[in-house]
């Protein structure tokens, strides 16, 4: 298996000639860090066979939220969401496949735990609006801002997946 530190998805043999394969940004918050559910999450994304290009632990200092929640600044709980999300480490996760920004969100389910379906995340192990266990980008021009702003080219990473051929039909890996 062959590890390359700067790429793309379309640097990786399964991405050669798909449109569809994406990165997303996915953060896993601070109530799944002090409840122990990192593992549970990035196991969800790692069962449905998304591919991880990034991974890390990091503290988000204020510079950071103040980038990555500059959407909501003007709202009245934005100093509510950087004090929760500046209470432990996080883990950002930068994941790849066929529509990877849809597949999180719907693995992630709606923002609010209290109303989202059994099956995801948020639904099975969230109560919460704002503790709702992880981030996941809303689109893909979203996505790539976000990866960029959490992950330095460095930091990602191209390689073979073994299990490629049982995760998707021969055409959509082409």
């Amino acid at each position: 298996m062959a590890f390359s530190r700067v790429s793309t998805p379309s640097d990786n043999d399964f991405s050669q000639g798909s449109n569809n394969v994406e990165r997303t940004l996915i953060l896993i918050k601070p109530d799944a860090m002090a409840r122990g559910l990192a593992g549970t999450v990035l196991s969800r994304f790692e069962a449905k066979g998304l591919k991880i290009a990034g991974i890390k632990m990091i503290q988000l200092d204020e510079a950071l939220l103040k980038a990555h929640y500059s959407h909501l600044a003007d709202k009245p709980f934005f100093p509510t969401i950087c004090e929760f999300m500046n209470r432990t480490p996080v883990i950002a996760l930068c994941l790849e496949g066929l529509e990877a920004v849809e597949v999180c969100r719907s693995l992630c389910g709606v923002t609010n735990s209290r109303k989202a379906a059994p099956g995801t995340i948020r639904g099975d192990l969230g109560m919460s609006m704002q503790a709702n266990l992880v981030h996941a980008s809303d689109s893909v021009e979203t996505a790539k801002a976000e990866v960029a702003r959490f992950f330095s080219d460095a930091e990602l990473f191209g390689y073979e997946q073994p299990v490629i051929n049982f995760l998707y039909a021969s055409d959509e890996r082409q």
